[in-house]
């Protein structure tokens, strides 16, 4: 294959060809050509030169050209591609580093070899231009929905014909045990957009919560409007869902909306997910009342949030209770993955039993800790007080306010209280000390007695271990895995310590420490400027 005037013209015309069928831009296979090009004549006249090709993109002409840079005298590594400026004077009138000095060199003729590498050569380059054409035809298209045709399937994973490219669907994002053959249509949404070296880059779901919310944009005028938004989804895929919607105007319900005539458009949607049943829940700001809307069809009889756990806890009666956990706890599921929150579900008999064991309990801590009698403990829990702390510095005119007892009695309570609370800070400091904790963690302000004893017991006995905990290895938090929200319990959670608390507290021994500089914590500099400014004003 040599590069005569005889096939000059052939280049441009095999570059359109090709430009045509792949849907890409010519100049792009021309520029293919032209690096193969130099890249078989490097192996003709050696591959340290800079061999450069170049082609005339009206003639067709391709050529040739060395190229050799201008260096330092003391810089020339490769002594093929690069000159010194004395050596560039015979060449250029006033040579300078980096100037180049261009030679056209006689063209190549190909030989079997330097013509099939020439061609994987182009091959490679339009591969690459045709994946990033499609990169940028289908980045902006994450997150809708698309049409497509079923190719193949390969290893339970579905390759669709999208137009211009190929997607795929992974077999974990199909619904249930759906199956497709060749030539099939198919609706999916797309996921995730992905520039990669092999394979497609476009990916599909069909089990994406998302899925569902474009499917009922499609049907539904008043969401694709903004009149009615939807605020959150929750899937199981193939078997049933729940909708969270919330409509803008008042003369619109949003439930009937997405129903439509006779359940026209919700079945519209329910078809397309292989029968998937679907609750639509009326939004709510408030969350006890989401929630209720959320655990339908199953009755509601209290709801108890813990904002700092994020969890919830709801009673509902005695028969209600396989109705609000559903078949394999998919109801709970679903109302869980919907609020964004952790739902225990008990009925009325578990939540009583449970507040008559909480009540005993606190009972007998202060009978044993006051030497009190029962029902006056009984008393004191049914006034609200939990816990020693409580009695011993709430202010006076609260136990006074409980029938039956006189200034006296109140004070012989708090008394017995601290004394108590005094005995119980000496055995843990014993103990703390038993266990090997350094003095550094006793000095430290904000651990009480027992808390240097929990710290003890899990291994922090320094103020350096305890600067290294994480604010939830103390306070307690939650992790999610596969899915499912995990409980970590944490060292000192069972002194009511919150996550902010132990941020402070552990950021405060790295300070003392020296492991972290005050004033480059944020607003530190407005404090001094604060400082600064009543100090001018004093």
């Amino acid at each position: 294959m040599a590069i005569t005037s005889a096939n000059q013209l052939e280049l441009l015309q095999t570059a359109e060809a090709v430009a045509r069928e792949k849907m890409i831009d010519p100049d792009l296979v021309i520029q293919a050509m032209e690096d193969s090009l130099a890249r078989a004549a490097k192996s003709r006249y050696g591959a340290e030169m800079d061999i450069r090709v170049a082609i005339d993109r009206k003639t067709g002409r391709a050529r040739f050209t060395r190229v050799r840079t201008v260096v330092e005298d003391d810089g020339v590594e490769n002594y093929q591609a690069q000159v010194t400026v004395a050596q560039a004077k015979p060449y250029l009138a006033d040579p300078k580093v980096g100037d180049e000095i261009i030679d056209e060199v006689p063209p190549v003729d190909l030989g079997r070899i330097a013509a099939q590498s020439a061609k994987q050569v182009i091959l490679q380059k339009v591969r690459e231009a045709e994946r990033d054409r499609q990169y940028e035809e289908f980045k902006d298209r994450k997150g809708s929905i698309i049409n497509g045709v079923v190719k193949r399937e390969e290893y339970g994973n579905i390759i669709v014909d999208i137009g211009r490219g190929e997607a795929i669907l992974r077999r974990n994002e199909k619904i249930g045990r759906e199956s497709y053959r060749p030539n099939d249509r198919i609706r999916a949404y797309i996921k995730d957009v992905r520039r990669e070296a092999r394979g497609p880059q476009v990916f599909l779901s069909r089990t994406d919560p998302q899925f569902m919310a474009e499917l009922f944009k499609m049907e539904v005028p008043e969401i694709y409007d903004g009149i009615i938004e939807i605020k959150a989804v929750a899937r199981d895929p193939g078997s049933r869902a729940k909708i969270a919607v919330i409509s803008y105007d008042n003369s619109i319900d949003p439930v009937g909306a997405c129903v439509g005539m006779r359940g026209s458009r919700v079945q519209a949607v329910v078809g397309e997910l292989q029968g998937e049943k679907i609750d639509i829940i009326p939004w709510n700001e408030d969350q006890a009342t989401f929630l209720v809307n959320a655990l339908q069809p199953a009755e509601v009889s209290k709801v108890v949030i813990d904002e700092e756990a994020n969890r919830i806890e709801v009673v509902v009666p005695d028969e209600q209770l396989s109705l609000a956990i559903g078949r394999r706890g998919q109801n709970v599921r679903l109302a869980s993955q919907l609020t964004g929150l952790d739902i225990d579900i008990l009925t009325e008999a578990e939540e009583s039993s449970r507040r008559q064991a909480e009540f005993a309990e606190r009972t007998k801590l202060f009978v044993d800790a006051l030497d009190l009698d029962e029902f006056f403990a009984q008393l004191l829990v049914a006034e609200g007080f939990t816990s020693l702390e409580e009695v011993a510095y709430v202010d006076l005119d609260e136990l006074l306010s409980i029938e039956g007892v006189d200034e006296g009695t109140a004070s012989e309570l708090q008394a017995r209280a601290r004394d108590q609370i005094e005995e119980q800070n000496r055995k843990a400091l014993e103990a703390a000390k038993a266990l090997g904790v350094e003095d550094s963690l006793f000095a430290f302000e904000g651990l009480t007695p027992q808390m240097i004893e929990a710290l003890a017991n899990d291994g922090v006995k320094t103020l350096e271990d305890f600067a290294t905990c994480a604010d939830w290895e103390l306070a307690g938090g939650w992790t999610t895995v596969n899915g499912q929200r995990v409980k970590d319990e944490g060292i000192l959670e069972k002194f009511d310590m919150s996550l902010e608390e132990a941020q402070q507290l552990v950021m405060t021994a790295r300070i003392q420490l020296g492991w972290v500089d005050p004033s480059e914590l944020p607003g530190a500099v407005v404090e001094d400027e604060d400082d600064t400014d009543e100090e001018a004003e004093g």
